[in-house]
C-alpha cells in the first residue's frame, strides 16, 4: 500500500513538473500595434442581422456620421450611424459575391469578387432602388478580388488582387483606375505588394498565404493599411508599397476581417463578418498621438 501511495505521489509531482515546464517554455503571442492605435482596445459595434456578412465599409469625405457598407450576398448598399440599431438599404443589383465598397466624390463603387465594378451616383444611395447603375467588366485582369480604395482627391481607385494566377505567390498585383465624370473608368497604372516581404515578417502560426481582403490609406501617415483575413494580419506599407511591418490580429476580436477605413479624425475602423453564432461587427480604434 505504501509503495502504491509513493508511486502515486511521484506521478503527481511529475505531472506538475510537466505543466510547469510547459508554462515556462510557452511564450504568449505578443500583439503589437501600429503607431497611434491599440488593436486590442476597440469600440465594438455589432451589426444588424442583414449585415452578418458585412464585407467592405466606407465613409464619404471621411465623415463618420454615416457608414456605408455592403455584404457578399445581396446587391444592396447599407447605410447607418454607428451605435444605432437601425440600418437602411438601397438595392443596386442582383445577388452576387460583392466584396468591397468605395465612395469617390459623386460616385459609389462596388467591387465584385471577379473584378467587375458597379458604379452609380452617390446621391441615389438613399433611394429604395438605385437606377443609374453602370456595370464595368474586364477593367482588371481575371482573378479574385476583395480590396478596393478610393482616393477622393485624385478620383482614383486602387484595386488589389487577392488571388491571381500570374502572381504565383510572389506578389499581389494592384491596379489603378481613373474614375471618369460619367462613372466609367480608365486604366491609370499599377502597383504590387511583395508577398515574400510580408511572409518574412510573419512568425509562428501566423505564417501562411497572404491573401489581401481590404486596403485603405492612412492619410495622416501616408501609409497603406492592408488586411489579410486568411491569417488575420494587418500589413502596413509606405506610400510606395514597401512593406514596413506586419501586425498579427487577435483572433478573439477579429473573427473575419474583411473591411477597413479611416475617418477624418484618423480613427481606424475594421469590419468583421459574423457567422451562425456571432453578429457581424465594426471595430473602431481611436487614434491617439
Amino acid at each position: 500500500m505504501k509503495g502504491k501511495t509513493a508511486a502515486l505521489i511521484m506521478m503527481v509531482i511529475a505531472g506538475i513538473a510537466v505543466v510547469l515546464g510547459m508554462s515556462c517554455t510557452s511564450k504568449p503571442e505578443v500583439i503589437t500595434n501600429p503607431k497611434g492605435y491599440d488593436l486590442n482596445k476597440p469600440v465594438k459595434y455589432n451589426m444588424h442581422i442583414n449585415l452578418t456578412e458585412i464585407s467592405g465599409i466606407a465613409f464619404r469625405h471621411g465623415k463618420s456620421d454615416s457608414l456605408y457598407a455592403e455584404e457578399d450576398e445581396n446587391g444592396n448598399v447599407y447605410y447607418l450611424k454607428l451605435g444605432d440599431k437601425k440600418v437602411s438599404e438601397s438595392r443596386f443589383g442582383k445577388s452576387g459575391d460583392y466584396e468591397d465598397i468605395a465612395i469617390s466624390n459623386n460616385y459609389t463603387i462596388i467591387l465584385r469578387s471577379d473584378g467587375t465594378l458597379f458604379t452609380f451616383p452617390f446621391n441615389q444611395v438613399r433611394n429604395k432602388e438605385i437606377q443609374d447603375v453602370k456595370k464595368l467588366k474586364d477593367v482588371v485582369p481575371a482573378g479574385e478580388y476583395e480590396g478596393m480604395y478610393a482616393d477622393e482627391k485624385a478620383n482614383r481607385l486602387y484595386i488589389l488582387c487577392k488571388n491571381c494566377d500570374g502572381d504565383k505567390g510572389k506578389v499581389s498585383s494592384g491596379y489603378i483606375l481613373q474614375l471618369q465624370n460619367d462613372g466609367t473608368v480608365k486604366s491609370a497604372g499599377g502597383f504590387s505588394v511583395n508577398v515574400k516581404a510580408v511572409e518574412q515578417l510573419l512568425t509562428g502560426k501566423k505564417k501562411g498565404a497572404f491573401r489581401p481582403s481590404a486596403l485603405a490609406k492612412n492619410l495622416n501617415t501616408n501609409e497603406w493599411y492592408i488586411l489579410s483575413s486568411v491569417n488575420k494580419v494587418l500589413v502596413v506599407a509606405d506610400a510606395s508599397w514597401k512593406i514596413k511591418n506586419v501586425y498579427p490580429l487577435n483572433p478573439t476580436l477579429f473573427n473575419q476581417p474583411e473591411g477597413i477605413a479611416f475617418d477624418d479624425q484618423n480613427n481606424l475602423y475594421i469590419s468583421n463578418e459574423g457567422d451562425l453564432v456571432s453578429a457581424g461587427n465594426v471595430l473602431k480604434f481611436n487614434y491617439t498621438k
